[in-house]
């Protein structure tokens, strides 16, 4: 998607039901800041213009930004999702095939869906376990996760550091990358403070385990690693 495809046709809607101040203070913005996720260990230079999470919402609400859209807002920032080869999707059944077969009655698997994360950020998982049922979720997003997956490739560094810090500070207990580069699953638990961070918090050292070990979950269950790398 295109930063202008979305620029205009923002600067083109009839936002109803919002404020003036609202809707030219947006409209002032010539093209909607959507950059492309950052595939290498430089993050992008570019000042970009910031979006809380409820203007990102509104966006949604409008018809601004639809399910055709594939973006998500981190840390302000509103970030194209990168396209999935094949052996990312596989990665992605995979892992939710193999948490829903283990998961007790009172949890649930959400799938590249939003998580609603602070003021500045909603991510979209590759997999999410969520406490509670599906239809506790129907009014408003989950705000954490007992466990966030990540299938990483071109991804992998934004992933460990950009995506495991705001995931630290929501006080996701577990967070797993299954690392399609190395075909390893790095496990990070034990989110902590850490000032050097970009969200100010970051995981303990990660575990990596290979294809021929088990995972046990935090919440009750065990994942071989195997059933999780295609």
């Amino acid at each position: 998607m295109a930063a202008g495809d979305v620029g205009s046709r923002f600067a083109g809607s009839e936002v109803r039901g919002f404020g003036n101040a609202w809707i030219q203070r947006v409209r002032r913005c010539r093209n909607l800041n959507v950059v492309r996720r950052p595939q290498s260990r430089k993050m992008s230079a570019m000042h970009e213009r910031r979006w809380t999470r409820q203007e990102y919402d509104r966006m949604t609400e409008a018809g601004v930004l639809t399910e055709n859209d594939r973006v998500e807002l981190i840390g302000r920032e509103i970030l194209t999702v990168t396209p999935q080869k094949s052996p990312h999707a596989t990665a992605v059944s995979l892992a939710n095939e193999a948490l829903r077969a283990v998961l007790a009655p009172s949890m649930h698997v959400r799938s590249q869906l939003p998580l609603a994360m602070g003021d500045d950020s909603e991510p979209e998982p590759d997999v999410a376990v969520i406490r509670g049922s599906i239809r506790d979720y129907r009014d408003a997003h989950p705000r954490s996760a007992l466990l966030i997956i990540e299938v990483s490739d071109s991804t992998l560094a934004f992933d460990r550091r950009v995506k495991g810090s705001l995931y630290a500070r929501e006080r996701v207990a577990e967070y797993w990358i299954i690392n399609l580069v190395e075909s390893v699953v790095e496990i990070y638990r034990d989110p902590t403070e850490d000032s050097s961070a970009r969200f100010g918090w970051s995981y303990a050292r990660p575990n990596r385990v290979t294809r021929t070990e088990s995972i046990p979950l935090s919440f009750g269950g065990v994942v071989s690693a195997a059933d999780l790398l295609p």
